[in-house]
């Protein structure tokens, strides 16, 4: 008999719940979100072909138009999670005018995903010197190269930019542009989502009323 494009997808099922980490539930046992997240994030790193610090960033325009896109975490701990731009992209001045944004992890590699709500603030010009002393020479000629968001006229454009930017910071130290930062997601609201067989998903949601009270706690239906 031929098979029908609904065999196909069960036959999909069965192989995505095959290879499911079938962890003990006790995990989610923690108390602080942040660690359960570093556990996921190492894991992932492991077992994520690229970019497992890969998330999608959502934000709202002037308009209430909600926007999205994918952008790399770089940096973490129990004050949110970092990210940084150009500050004259379109994703900075969305959060610049509503400093509410979500963020979410998804890792298919090890069938997990992270989900968080918060708002956002930007990072010390501090921190954001020493990340982008990190970089790349490459990495930091861009930076001082793009019109991030604005119209590009075309790629030669982009190149002779560079180009002429890789002249002037031929030799020295390469400084961190103006329009050039980072922001802090700080987390309301965090949930993570394990894939289990049927369906039959965890997810364990970690809510607080604002930084400074405790978080509670909960299990949610899948």
């Amino acid at each position: 008999m031929k098979k029908t494009k609904s065999d196909n997808i069960a036959a999909g099922d069965k192989k995505y719940h095959d290879v499911a980490d079938d962890e003990p539930l006790d995990l989610f046992g923690r108390e602080n979100p942040f660690t359960l997240f570093g556990d996921w994030l190492e894991l992932a790193k492991k077992r994520e072909l690229n970019d497992a610090n890969a998330m999608t960033l959502a934000s709202v325009d002037d308009q209430g138009l909600p926007d999205a896109r994918m952008v790399l975490l770089k940096g973490f701990d129990e004050t949110g999670f970092v990210f940084y731009t150009n500050l004259g992209s379109a994703k900075a001045k969305q959060l610049a005018g509503n400093q509410n944004a979500a963020l979410v992890f998804h890792w298919k590699s090890i069938r997990r995903q992270v989900r968080v709500r918060g708002f956002v603030e930007p990072v010390s010009d501090a921190e954001a010197d020493v990340y982008f002393a990190s970089r790349a020479k490459d990495s930091k000629i861009g930076a001082h190269a793009s019109k991030q968001s604005e119209p590009l006229e075309s790629r030669f454009a982009l190149e002779k930019r560079i180009a002429v930017n890789a002249a002037k910071f031929a030799m020295g130290k390469i400084p961190r542009p103006a329009n050039w930062s980072g922001f802090r997601i700080v987390p309301i609201q965090i949930e993570f989502w394990r894939d289990r067989p049927f369906r039959l998903h965890d997810r364990l949601q970690f809510v607080r009323k604002d930084v400074k009270s405790n978080w509670s706690i909960q299990r949610l239906y899948p």
